[in-house]
């Protein structure tokens, strides 16, 4: 006898999500169950491509499914059904802005690696550079082209090795030490063109390297931008950490979901007596963290490999860096931490609406 959807249903709720402690069934991230003769097509409401623990969530799904002796067709998706707003960047999964509440903390060396790790992993990366006086972002990742224009005056945002670029950096004289002299509206009036009328194309993850500071581009950028998460950087400095709390509670303030701590420059290996040193103090993410009960990311390292001229791109790309294991594993907690939150929301969106459970669809001799 062939098993119904119902009853592959229920042994779908005996899968865990191991970070928010409730089954996929019961969370409402299950949202159609349809079996064929010989196949069952499960469409569940995840939305963070590559995040490990998806992934592994996926992979029990299968096993359950080819148990059940059926073939697995998993289908992830989310949209305004379940609480998440399409009208701004509509073919954008999931943005991801990376802050500080300084200057000089490695926020834009955190964003690039952050983006082209993901991109690494497999997922379709764009990154944003809203810091418009300190457009670092393309000497990270450099591309090979300036920005296109469509017919329609829209722009094509230029690519480094897969990952979507965007900076005003591409609209500035070749003159390195040429400024930015812009204010306040004319910045938001830049932001708002990168954000209406840049050609994205369709994105897992768009970063966006917030400027410094919790300033108007910002704070418009945080009422306007569906933002996932944000990633707050610091150093382990006294002031560093007092300024990255700030920026902390503005995020808190308007609704921004806070996905961790980078703490970077957390400390130094002397290369000659593999001592390690901590140059800049210890400990001020693992505060933060304790006081605003967010996890800590990364602590990364001082290393050349972050700020060297001869690099070739960003550290989490070069194979022979010794940071690259630090960095993946800082990419993959962060994308972690987006699936857990994007999870978390659709179960509180299914439990506000109280959903029934979804009909499920069947062969009509799937019975039999």
């Amino acid at each position: 006898m062939t098993i119904t959807a119902t009853e592959l249903r229920d042994r779908l709720g005996e899968i865990d999500d191991p970070q928010n402690g409730d089954d996929i069934v019961s969370m409402g991230l299950v949202d159609e169950v349809a079996i064929t003769e010989d196949a069952a097509r499960v469409r569940l409401a995840f939305n963070a491509p590559y995040a490990p623990t998806e992934i592994e969530l996926g992979n029990e799904i299968r096993d359950v499914v080819e148990d059940a002796g059926l073939e697995p067709d998993l289908r992830a998706s989310v949209d305004e059904s379940h609480g998440f707003d399409d009208d701004i960047l509509p073919s954008v999964k999931n943005v991801i802005a990376v802050a500080s509440g300084k200057g000089g903390v490695g926020k834009t060396t955190v964003a690039a690696n952050l983006a082209a790790g993901l991109q690494d992993r497999g997922a379709r990366v764009g990154i944003l550079d809203a810091d418009v006086h300190g457009p670092n972002v393309p000497r990270i990742l450099p591309t090979e082209n300036e920005p296109g224009v469509t017919p329609e005056g829209d722009i094509v945002p230029p690519a480094s090795d897969g990952v979507r670029v965007m900076s005003t950096d591409h609209m500035m004289p070749e003159d390195d030490d040429q400024p930015a002299v812009m204010r306040g509206p004319m910045v938001n009036n830049v932001m708002m063109k990168f954000v209406n009328e840049v050609q994205w194309g369709r994105l897992d993850y768009l970063v966006v390297d917030l400027p410094p500071g919790t300033g108007d581009t910002s704070l418009n950028l945080l009422q306007t931008l569906p933002v996932a998460g944000v990633v707050v950087v610091t150093t382990p400095q006294e002031m560093a950490v007092a300024d990255a709390r700030k920026g902390l509670r503005l995020f808190e303030e308007h609704g921004a979901p806070v996905l961790g701590v980078v703490e970077n420059m957390s400390a130094f290996q002397c290369p000659n007596c593999d001592d390690v040193h901590d140059p800049f103090g210890a400990g001020g993410a693992e505060e933060i963290s304790e006081d605003y009960d967010v996890p800590v990311l990364a602590e990364l390292p001082v290393h050349p490999d972050f700020d060297s001229e001869d690099a070739d791109g960003p550290a989490v790309r070069d194979e022979e860096s010794d940071v690259r294991e630090d960095l993946f594993e800082f990419v993959d907690t962060t994308a972690d931490r987006i699936g857990e939150l994007n999870r978390r929301a659709v179960a509180e969106h299914v439990a506000e609406r109280g959903d029934d459970v979804p009909a499920e669809a069947e062969t009509p001799n799937a019975d039999a």
